[in-house]
């Protein structure tokens, strides 16, 4: 009976010695929601941010402020990776390797030059890996949960047009300008600038009353083009100064500014004509399906069915029958697939290069983007002039990125404020 009692207590005490050096080696310093973040992951995130400082020359004056950073920023991923399960958000290791071959391609490496470069920053291949798979995961959720619920009006793009344009920062206008100058000294006294002032208050009056403005440049103006009547010829917004450009908005075709002050004088503009330069820009006409991977069928499994659908439509299958059957693309399915009109920059890269490498009426094999397997058919393609539509297309996407900016803060905010985080004492 002692020697059990001595064996017992003897296995007791090594497991308490085993499992408080795991505890030492490992132990748990965050406990969220029903997860937990351990020291060594920590210490791992803390040394690959450590690198990326490093690698950019960057000094770090406040280690302990750096800590605090990471640690919350590990809690906001370990919140968003739990959130992402829940969507049923699965990279899976099919999916992963598809991911780091297009990071590799992009950065002109192969596989393997990009796995030795990655280890010579210091870093272990498999734990890049792990890391890819949870930002990509991340970016998933934050597409699904924020950036594809963000709407913006076709109001809201008006006002943001008008906006810039009265700003100046974006226009397609170019203007035909006529310019008098009535210069003053240096070293002008007030008696010089009243002096100016009045002359070219009078050349204003007269040029209200009809006289040809060539006419009154080449007497009276003291401007570099008084030659040619003081013409400026085409001016864009961005070659004008800001004084020249706030007159011209007020003007209309053939209007006169009054005079304009400037440290070298008085100047008076004529808008002789104003133009709206054409933005031509090459248009697809294209439809696809979409199928994404998810919890029931992996990355190979939704393959092998775009490759049947494929070959349904190869069969001579309706491919619009076919898209609202099968597509999980929201906002083309119930339309046959059908995306529009699409200029350059419209899609992912991915997508684009095969949009883009199919003749009319084609239809591509089936390839992956980032959000899934794609079958794409070219309807048909045009020379647009665009310059309205580019306008509004910058207007939608700023519109985008700023709402899309504001609205992913508050729901990290919201999502880290409703979980459950609980810091343990290293003591």
């Amino acid at each position: 009976m002692k020697l059990k009692t001595f064996v017992f207590t003897f296995l007791l005490i090594s497991i308490s010695i085993n499992s408080y050096a795991l505890q030492q080696l490992d132990r748990i310093i965050v406990v969220v929601n029903d997860d937990v973040i351990t020291e060594s992951e920590f210490k791992k995130k803390i040394s690959f941010f450590e690198r990326q400082l490093a690698a950019n020359n960057k000094k770090i004056h406040d280690k302990t402020a750096l800590h605090k950073q990471i640690l919350e920023r590990l809690i906001l991923d370990e919140i968003q990776m739990q959130l992402a399960a829940t969507q049923g958000i699965i990279v899976d290791d099919i999916m992963l390797n598809r991911i780091i071959e297009d990071l590799a391609r992009s950065n002109k490496l192969t596989l393997e030059q990009l796995r030795k470069s990655i280890i010579k920053e210091g870093q272990n291949f498999e734990d890049f890996r792990e890391q890819t798979r949870n930002e990509f995961t991340v970016q998933q959720l934050q597409k699904r949960m924020v950036y594809d619920r963000i709407n913006i009006s076709a109001q809201e793009i008006e006002q943001f047009i008008e906006q810039q344009k009265k700003s100046g920062a974006i226009a397609n206008d170019k203007y035909h300008i006529g310019h008098i100058l009535i210069a003053t000294p240096e070293a002008a006294t007030p008696e010089d600038i009243q002096a100016a002032h009045n002359r070219a208050t009078k050349i204003y009056d007269s040029l209200i009353e009809g006289e040809s403005f060539n006419d009154v440049a080449l007497r009276e103006s003291e401007g570099q083009q008084a030659l040619k009547g003081g013409d400026l010829g085409w001016r864009s917004p961005a070659e004008l100064p800001p004084l020249f450009v706030n007159a011209i908005k007020k003007l209309k075709k053939s209007g006169v500014s009054p005079p304009l002050r400037s440290a070298g004088g008085f100047h008076i503009i004529k808008l002789i004509d104003i133009q709206t330069q054409q933005h031509l820009v090459q248009q697809t006409h294209a439809r696809h399906i979409l199928m994404s991977p998810d919890e029931i069928t992996n990355d190979d499994q939704t393959r092998k069915k775009m490759q049947t659908i494929k070959k349904r439509l190869d069969k001579g299958e309706d491919f619009a029958k076919l898209a609202e059957e099968f597509s999980q693309d929201p906002g083309s399915k119930n339309n046959g697939g059908d995306l529009g009109w699409s200029t350059e920059g419209s899609f992912v890269p991915r997508f684009e290069k095969v949009m883009n490498s199919l003749k009319l009426q084609q239809t591509s094999e089936p390839f992956r983007s980032q959000f899934g397997w794609h079958i794409i058919q070219v309807l048909d393609r045009r020379k647009q002039d665009e310059s309205t539509q580019l306008l509004e297309s910058k207007a939608r996407k700023a519109l985008h990125k700023r709402k899309s900016d504001e609205e992913l803060q508050l729901w990290l905010r919201r999502i880290r404020d409703e979980s459950y985080v609980e810091y343990v004492n290293a003591n």
